[in-house]
């Protein structure tokens, strides 16, 4: 079955860096486009970034173009997410997703179109 884990959140200040890496297993890694998003207290989740297995092509929300970049290692499976220049409104609970094409990352109401999510991880700017 699809498994999806997450890890690297944490605790840092303003302007700082953190690296955020989803490790995925149980499924074809090239089958489903790759989605990180978050979501912060009393607000929707929304998607932060996409990435494409097949041909490697990337997207993210207005919010953290130029800041974040995400990359993938098809040796290990694994999709990361290097977050850079935080800051305290990118405090949220970040998941990755599988299993709809890329183009739904960004839609309104994520969570009823994506089928496996990862536990999340926690990151707080402050």
């Amino acid at each position: 079955h699809v498994q999806l884990v997450e890890s690297g959140g944490g605790l840092v200040q303003p302007g700082g860096s953190l690296r955020l890496s989803c490790a995925a297993s149980g499924y074809p890694y090239s089958s489903y486009c790759m989605g990180w998003f978050r979501q912060a207290p009393g607000k929707e989740r929304e998607g932060v970034a996409r990435i494409s297995p097949a041909d490697g092509t990337t997207a993210y929300a207005d919010s953290v173009k130029g800041r974040f970049t995400i990359s993938q290692d098809l040796g290990k499976n694994t999709v990361v997410l290097q977050m850079n220049s935080l800051k305290p409104e990118d405090t949220a609970m970040y998941y990755c997703a599988v299993d709809q094409p890329c183009s739904y990352v960004f839609v309104a109401n994520p969570s009823t179109a994506f089928g496996h999510w990862g536990q999340g991880t926690q990151v707080t700017v402050s």
